[in-house]
C-alpha cells in the first residue's frame, strides 16, 4: 500500500505541474525515491527495457531507438529530454504507470547518466545496454574515466542481457569481458573514414591495455581515441563486429551497414557511431530494415545536438559539448567545412557544468578550417577567450561578452555562416537567446 499511495500521490503532483506548465524533470522521482529508495522493485514489467549509456551521444542514441521503435508502430516509454540519473528515470516511469505498477509499453528506452547503471538496474529489469564511449568528463563529479568503468564492469560481471558495445573505443569493448559466461555481447564499428588520422589529434583515454598494460597500437584514428586499435602483446581488441559501417560519407550523409544504405540528416563521424549502435540495437528485435531506413532519414535532435537552423537568415550549426571530446568533435565538423565562418563559444561553471574548466586546455582549436571570427560568452568567457588565443588564433578576431545577448547581438553583425558551441548549462540560454 505504501508504494500505491507513493504514486497515487505523484501522479496528483504530475496533473498539478501539468496546470501550470511544467515538466517537472526528477522532481516526482526526487521525492519518491527519496520516500522510498527501493520504490524500483513495484512496477510490472513484461516489455522489454533498452538502456543507453555513454560520455557523448546517449542522447541522441536514446532517442533514435524510441523512433524507430515507434516507426515499426510500437508503443514507446522513454526519457527523451535526458533526466538521466536514477530520479528522473524515476520520473518518466511514474508518469507512465498505473497505480499498481504496470508500465503499458512495448518498449521502455532509458538513456541513464554512466554513473547511475548499476544503481538504476539493481532492481529493475534490464535486457539490453548500449555503451557507446567513455571520456574524461566533469571530473568533480565523476572522477577519472576509470573509476566509471570499474563500476559498470563490476554491474556487468552479473548481467547477462544483451550487451552492445564500441569496439572502436578500448574502453567500452573491454566490458565485454566483465562476464565470461554472457554469450549475449554484440561489437559495432565504424569503417575508416575520409577524416580519419594515422596519428591522435585531441585528447583522448585507453593508451594503454587493460588486460596486460601493454601500449594499443592504433591503424587509424576516427576522432580522439575512438578508432582501429589492437594490443601488440595479448591480442586485446580483435573482437567479432557484429554491425560495421562502411562507405562512410559525411558529404552525402550516407553510410552502409550489411551492404543497406542509410540516408541521414547528421554528417558527423561521431553520429555514424552513434546510428550504428541504433541498427545494432533494434535489429536484436526483428524491426524490418526498410522501417529502420525511413525512420533514420526522418530522425533530427532538435535541441541543440548538431542542430541546423537559419537565425536571421543566416545558417547556423548549434551543440552542445561538454568536454575536451565534445568540443572536438563540433571543431572536427567545423573544420570538415570549408565555408567562411564564425565561431560563438559559450562556457559556464555551474553546479551542472563542473567547476573545474580546466579541461578547455585539451580543446584543439589549432589551425582552425576558414574561421574569420571568434566570439566567447558565459561565466567563463574570458577563459575560453584566453585559451583560443594561445592556440595561436589572432587576438583582435576574437571577442569576450559575459553578457550573452550582446555575445548574440555581436555575432550576428555580419551575415556569415555561424557555429555555436556551448556547454551544459549554457545550452538552452544560447538557444533561447537565438529566439529557437
Amino acid at each position: 500500500m505504501r508504494n500505491f499511495f507513493i504514486i497515487l500521490i505523484m501522479k496528483i503532483l504530475n496533473v498539478i505541474l501539468k496546470i501550470f506548465g511544467k515538466h517537472g524533470g526528477n522532481f516526482l522521482g526526487k521525492i519518491a525515491y527519496k520516500w522510498n529508495p527501493e520504490i524500483f522493485k513495484y512496477f510490472k514489467v513484461k516489455c522489454p527495457v533498452i538502456a543507453v549509456t555513454a560520455t557523448n551521444g546517449k542522447t541522441m542514441t536514446n532517442n533514435a531507438i524510441g523512433f524507430v521503435f515507434k516507426t515499426a508502430g510500437k508503443k514507446v516509454v522513454s526519457n527523451t529530454e535526458g533526466n538521466n540519473m536514477e530520479t528522473g528515470i524515476l520520473s518518466t516511469i511514474l508518469k507512465n504507470c498505473t497505480l499498481t505498477g504496470k508500465i503499458k509499453a512495448d518498449y521502455l528506452v532509458f538513456e541513464v547518466d554512466e554513473g547511475y547503471v548499476p544503481v538504476v538496474f539493481k532492481d529493475f529489469p534490464l535486457n539490453t545496454l548500449v555503451i557507446l564511449d567513455f571520456f574524461r568528463d566533469q571530473l568533480d563529479r565523476n572522477g577519472e574515466v576509470e573509476s566509471l568503468i570499474l563500476k559498470i564492469n563490476e554491474f556487468l560481471k552479473t548481467y547477462k542481457g544483451n550487451l552492445i558495445l564500441n569496439a572502436d573505443d578500448p574502453n567500452v569493448a573491454r566490458l565485454g569481458k566483465a562476464n565470461p559466461d554472457n554469450k549475449n555481447i554484440y561489437y559495432f564499428s565504424v569503417e575508416k573514414y575520409a577524416f580519419a588520422t594515422t596519428e591522435q589529434k585531441e585528447a583522448g583515454e585507453g593508451k594503454f591495455c587493460p588486460f596486460c598494460k601493454t601500449k594499443l597500437e592504433y591503424e587509424y584514428y576516427q576522432y580522439s581515441h575512438i578508432g582501429k586499435f589492437k594490443c601488440p602483446n595479448c591480442g586485446y581488441g580483435d573482437n567479432p563486429i557484429y554491425k560495421l559501417a562502411t562507405d562512410v560519407d559525411l558529404k552525402n550523409r550516407t553510410f552502409k551497414v550489411d551492404n543497406v544504405s542509410y540516408k541521414i540528416r547528421f554528417n558527423s563521424i561521431y553520429n555514424i557511431y552513434n546510428l550504428t549502435a541504433v541498427i545494432a540495437c533494434v535489429s536484436l528485435y526483428n524491426i524490418d530494415t526498410e522501417i529502420v531506413k525511413t525512420a533514420l532519414s526522418k530522425f533530427v535532435l532538435n535541441n541543440g545536438r548538431l542542430e541546423e537552423v537559419k537565425v536571421r537568415g543566416v545558417p547556423t550549426i548549434i551543440n552542445l559539448a561538454k568536454n575536451p571530446t565534445g568540443s572536438n568533435v563540433s571543431l572536427r565538423i567545423l573544420n570538415e567545412d570549408d565555408e567562411e565562418k564564425e565561431l560563438l563559444f559559450v562556457l559556464n561553471d555551474n553546479i551542472a557544468d563542473g567547476f573545474d574548466v580546466s579541461w578547455i586546455w585539451d580543446i584543439n582549436f589549432d589551425n582552425l578550417n576558414n574561421v574569420s571570427r571568434i566570439v566567447t560568452s558565459g561565466t567563463r568567457a574570458y577563459d575560453i577567450a584566453i585559451r583560443i588565443k594561445t592556440s595561436g588564433f589572432d587576438a583582435s578576431k576574437i571577442e569576450p561578452y559575459l553578457d550573452l545577448h550582446e555575445a548574440v547581438e555581436a555575432l550576428y553583425k555580419t551575415d556569415v555562416k555561424k557555429y555555436v558551441i556551448a556547454n551544459y548549462t549554457a545550452l538552452q540560454p544560447t538557444r533561447k537567446e537565438l529566439k529557437l
